[in-house]
């Protein structure tokens, strides 16, 4: 009994012991360059890659979230913007250009998306 105890000791050191040496990175530095790494090879950095702190927030943001007030006067300026873009001078041209706002142009005029005339 005491012979297994002392075995599976033994095997628990020995499995220390290799999985210690997996840290290979002073022993590949110390190899010659016949076993190392390819003559052609990069030279290595003096100092190791700094990653960036994973959990480091950014600062608060200055602005501040628009108002209702705020997004409903953007929103009739963009309205505005895109009535001149289009050529809409009077405002009953700009009433019914809302009407077909989410359509397509196709599907404005009586075509459904994506059906072709046949030639």
């Amino acid at each position: 009994m005491q012979r297994k105890q002392a075995r599976r000791l033994l095997v628990a050191g020995a499995l220390a012991a290799t999985l210690g040496a997996c840290s290979s990175s002073a022993i590949i530095d110390k190899l010659p360059s016949d076993m190392g790494e390819p003559a052609d090879a990069p030279a290595r950095p003096a100092v190791a890659y700094q990653y960036p702190a994973v959990h480091d927030m950014p600062p608060p943001r200055p602005d501040q979230p628009l108002t209702d007030e705020q997004q409903v006067q953007m929103e009739q300026q963009l309205e505005n913007l895109r009535d001149r873009q289009e050529g809409h001078s009077d405002k009953t041209a700009a009433k019914g250009s809302k009407k077909t706002k989410n359509q397509p142009a196709a599907a404005a005029e009586g075509e459904t998306a994506g059906s072709k005339g046949n030639p």
